[in-house]
């Protein structure tokens, strides 16, 4: 058993933050959802490429989870027809789970680049070899 299955085995509440890249995608489907504990609940605020839509409604509907929270979506905004809506047990926000706040971003922004300024390191750089 690998650490990723041992985790979800362990797993009643699963918060998914990963950032989407080959590696991650889809990285919430069948057998990642069946390794959680029963009645486990799926909380995804990341990126709605995690999920694979019809494995958490079945998932859900069998009852091995009991619910989930989703603030992003394959598609967004999410169709009108989309089958999220008809779940009681999924509760749907519009990419709202976090705000950005101007004072906190320009404070963010200064920082970094008076540390550029002064040859310091830069913290928080996006790997592009990495995908995020």
């Amino acid at each position: 058993m690998d650490s990723l299955d041992r985790f979800l085995s362990e797993t009643r509440i699963l918060v998914n933050l990963l950032p989407l890249h080959d590696e991650t995608r889809d990285i919430i489907n069948a057998r990642t959802l069946a390794q959680l504990q029963p009645g486990a609940y799926v909380i995804n605020v990341a990126r709605g490429g995690h999920v694979v839509d019809a494995d958490l409604i079945a998932q859900i509907e069998s009852g091995h989870v009991s619910g989930a929270m989703l603030d992003v979506f394959r598609e967004e905004p999410l169709p009108e027809n989309h089958p999220f809506w008809k779940q009681s047990r999924i509760i749907l926000t519009p990419h709202t789970s976090a705000r950005t706040l101007a004072a906190d971003s320009i404070a963010q922004i200064v920082g970094k680049v008076a540390a550029m300024s002064r040859g310091k390191p830069v913290t928080g750089r996006v790997d592009l070899g990495k995908g995020y």
